[in-house]
Formats: structure tokens, sequence, C-alpha cells
């Protein structure tokens, strides 16, 4: 049966916006956000807690983390938002070994974030200019370095600072293959092949799977356009 022209003039246009509205990754990558709503995240649970908790307690603690994350993350125009409330961040549902990761992230002023990578702390955001930081990083260093690392490890402070300006959209390009980890922002490389530790065990290798985590710091942050392509 022959629709009517305006009938199928409709489906058309809806089927248009709908095709417009989907993320468009680069060639290799898949969308880790829809755009529409926080499908395939949740609260975080450390690898500790994963590592050490029985099941049924880390199932409720689970269920209880991302109930509370729902109520202070959210998504509007394509973009993750953060009230800076609630204490809790926003992890993948899914692992994750060896990986190139894409996204834009932006703060405000005086704000602080990171990304957890295998689920250990982490590439460092903040309005560097105006925090206070810790032994070892001067203020202004920038973002990228992996905030974590011991004191006088090179990765830890970044190479340049390439930040744009507070309440600007950056874009980080992470690359993570074995324990070595790569950071460019805003197509400036600020960590080159620097090593990730394992953080929640101590001395131990680094985990060769675990979580992509936006961190929740007390701040409103804003996340989109977040790709990966998974490595061998």
């Amino acid at each position: 049966m022959r629709l009517p022209t305006l009938f199928a003039a409709c489906l058309f246009t809806t089927a248009a916006a709908a095709a417009a509205d989907e993320p468009k990754p680069p060639p290799g990558f898949v969308p880790l956000f829809n755009g529409k709503d926080l499908s395939g995240w949740q609260g975080n649970v450390d690898m500790k807690q994963r590592a050490t908790q029985p099941k049924e307690k880390l199932d409720e603690l689970l269920k209880q983390r991302t109930k509370t994350a729902l109520e202070h993350w959210s998504v509007k125009d394509g973009v993750i938002h953060c009230d800076g409330k609630g204490g809790v961040s926003l992890q993948t549902a899914k692992d994750y070994g060896n990986f190139e990761l894409l996204l834009d992230w932006k703060i405000d002023k005086n704000g602080d974030s990171g990304l957890y990578l295998r689920g250990q702390p982490q590439v460092q955001i903040w309005d560097s200019d105006n925090t206070p930081g810790a032994k070892g990083v001067d203020k202004g260093s920038g973002s990228g370095g992996l905030w974590n690392n011991p004191a006088g490890d090179k990765a830890k402070v970044p190479l340049k600072k390439a930040d744009k300006p507070v309440g600007e959209w950056n874009t980080f390009h992470i690359t993570v293959v074995g324990d070595e980890v790569t950071v460019r922002l805003n197509g400036e490389v600020v960590v080159d092949k620097g090593k990730l530790p394992n953080y929640w065990e101590k001395g131990k290798p680094l985990p060769a799977t675990g979580p992509v985590e936006l961190q929740f710091h007390g701040d409103p942050l804003w996340f989109r356009n977040i790709y990966i392509k998974e490595l061998p």
C-alpha cells in the first residue's frame, strides 16, 4: 500500500532527525555514550571492592551507587552533566583492556575531576590556575597528568599546559597499551607512555581490564562525544 505523501514525508523527517542525533564516532571507534541517556553506565564500585566483597554485597553496593549516580548525573542536549553532588562517580558497565579513548570535557572555575583507566586513578582534569596542587605539581601546570603517580614520576605532571580557558570544551585522546598511557589534550602530547600503577593493590601488576570512570570530585562537570576503540 502506498503511503500518503504527507505521512511518508513525516516518517522520513523523523528518521533523519533521529539519525542526526546519533553519535558519529571516528572510523574504528564506537560510542561509549549514546547521546541520549546513561545506558551502559553505572555508579562506581572500585577495583578493591570488586576483588574483596562477596557477590551479594557487591551487587547491593552497585545498586545503591547507581541509584545515587542517576540522581546527580544526567543527560541534556547530548551532554553528560554532573551537578557536583551525591559523592558517586560514573563508570562503564563494561571493562576494557588496551584501547584508545576520545572524549570532550568541560569544568567551571576551581573545578576538579579526572578519568580512571581500567578502574585506576587517574588522568587529571582541573582548573590548575586556581586550584591548589599537590607537592611536586606546580600551579598552572594544566590537565592530563597521571595525578596519582608517585611524586617525581615524569608522567605525574603534564609535559605542557594545553588546556583551553575554563568553561570551554577540551578534548582528550588517550591511548592505553599494557601499563603505558599516552595522553593528548587538544592535540598536544601531555603524557608520553607514562606508566599507570595499580592504585588499589600497590606493587602488583596493573589489572588487564577495568572500567573507564568519570570522576566525581564535588564540582559540576560536563562530558560529551565519548568514543572508544579496543586494541589487541
